[in-house]
């Protein structure tokens, strides 16, 4: 029996989270005290106290389901990962479970990542939307045949695609999408085009900050989102973490090479429970549940 640790991204965040934490853990406590400290602000008190609305702030948002994930997986007290994985931001989570990075170097990369994200989004109208119930290849061929710039993002399941780009070109192509048998094509409540090539400005401003950081060594294999395989080597760890701003999530695939791998648990370490249904729909026989 294997067991994978799987990370949740952007979307899964929700008012409260980590306040349990944060009172029944000393130890979670002085990771939560020292992050503020880090940041620069209150995170916590946001986390704990805040609205809805006041955790959809970018610069709050990737930070905090950081915070939530790693600080849950350093209370586990039967913490031992065969492999682990992370939905676009969870890499970073993964990674530091995997001890492949320390928790302040993640902390500061997710901090710097999302106001890049943030300032990339501002530089163009873009958007996102999800598609259900199309082949991916149908979704591939329309994206490429609209005119503008308009991508396959996120593999998120079978039958669950999320297209990025330019908003004029997404709109087309959530048409297109429609008239070619979608179930849904609706677009999503983000602020720009994540995960397409609209996130180059992202990708270097953000190049230098992870060139500058120690990578170590991690104790179990990354299924890292870009190429959907197990990735030891700390420098291959780096070039994919950058990469994966402008390319696709490969999350289907990564499930399902993890379960070609022997995982037959997969253990959703975060706040929200979005990967194991997805999980149970690329890979039906897999045991799910929450940390």
């Amino acid at each position: 029996m294997k067991k994978a640790y799987v990370f949740p991204g952007q979307g899964s965040q929700f008012p409260g989270m980590g306040k349990d934490l944060y009172e029944q853990h000393a130890s979670a406590k002085a990771m939560f005290d020292r992050a503020n400290v880090l940041l620069g602000f209150d995170i916590t008190d946001i986390m704990f106290n805040g609205t809805e609305e006041a955790l959809k702030q970018t610069k709050v948002t990737q930070p905090a389901i950081f915070l939530h994930s790693v600080i849950l997986a350093s209370t586990l007290t039967d913490f031992a990962p065969d492999m682990v994985a992370g939905h676009s931001l969870g890499e970073f989570s993964a990674l530091v479970a995997n001890k492949c990075l320390s928790f302040e170097d993640g902390l500061m990369l997710v901090s710097k990542r999302a106001l890049a994200m943030q300032r990339a989004c501002e530089m163009q109208p873009s958007t996102m939307a999800a598609v259900l119930g199309l082949a991916d290849e149908v979704v591939e061929r329309i994206c490429a045949e609209t005119a503008g710039v308009v991508v396959a993002a996120n593999y998120n399941c079978p039958g669950q695609l999320v297209i990025s780009g330019e908003v004029s070109a997404v709109n087309a192509a959530c048409e297109a999408l429609k008239a070619a048998g979608a179930k849904r094509a609706l677009l999503l409540p983000v602020g720009g085009a994540f995960h397409s090539p609209l996130m180059e400005p992202a990708r270097v401003e953000l190049s230098a900050a992870i060139e500058a950081t120690e990578f170590k060594n991690p104790v179990c294999p990354i299924y890292q989102n870009v190429s959907a395989s197990a990735i030891v080597d700390p420098d291959t760890i780096k070039q994919n973490l950058l990469i994966q701003l402008t390319a696709p999530v490969k999350w289907t695939q990564s499930v399902m090479q993890m379960t070609n791998d022997g995982a037959t648990h997969f253990i959703e370490v975060g706040p929200g429970k979005v990967l194991q249904g997805l999980v149970k729909k690329i890979s039906p026989t897999a045991e799910v549940a929450s940390a």
